[in-house]
């Protein structure tokens, strides 16, 4: 299921091969993923790579807020299996999990050369009590995230053309 939606208004299309896809009028959920992206990597608060997600998460996972995974390539079964592990760990320590439509849209976005299959936004914090802050792209995605967390199988974001 191939997801973009937006907190206005959801319109349901059911294609041949019978699966749901969920498109919407206002922004969709896609580009709130691109600005949130964007926002954090202007701010150093993005890791790349599955390699440097997984050695982040082991020595401080309270530090991440979204866990961007890409659908797998076929017949890759190490990294398949790493990313399943990820994935894991992130909904075991409340790291909301966005699986994205395309790993070359993600590496794009986030300027890389190389193709990276996921990528962390860490959090930021702030104030006296050193209080997690939320910029409005992260809320929406949280909202977006909770919708979607008890679901059995959570819809894949369609990161927009880059």
């Amino acid at each position: 299921m191939v997801v973009e939606e937006s907190a206005n208004m959801h319109h349901y299309h059911n294609h041949n091969n019978n699966s749901l896809e969920l498109t919407e009028c206002a922004m969709p959920i896609g580009r709130t993923v691109k600005t949130a992206l964007l926002r954090a990597q202007s701010e150093a608060r993005v890791i790349v790579g599955l390699s440097a997600a997984i050695n982040t998460l082991s020595k401080s996972p309270e530090g991440s807020l979204f866990c961007l995974m890409a659908v797998p390539k076929d017949g890759d079964s190490a990294t398949h299996m790493h990313e399943v592990l990820l994935e894991a760990f992130c909904y075991e320590n409340d790291i909301y999990v966005i699986k994205v439509d395309d790993a070359t849209k993600l590496s794009r976005i986030l300027g890389q050369e190389s193709i990276e299959s996921c990528c962390l936004i860490q959090k930021t914090w702030a104030g006296e009590q050193n209080e997690e802050q939320l910029n409005k792209a992260e809320n929406q995605l949280v909202d977006y995230c909770e919708a979607h967390w008890d679901a059995p199988q959570h819809p894949i974001v369609q990161l927009p053309a880059v």
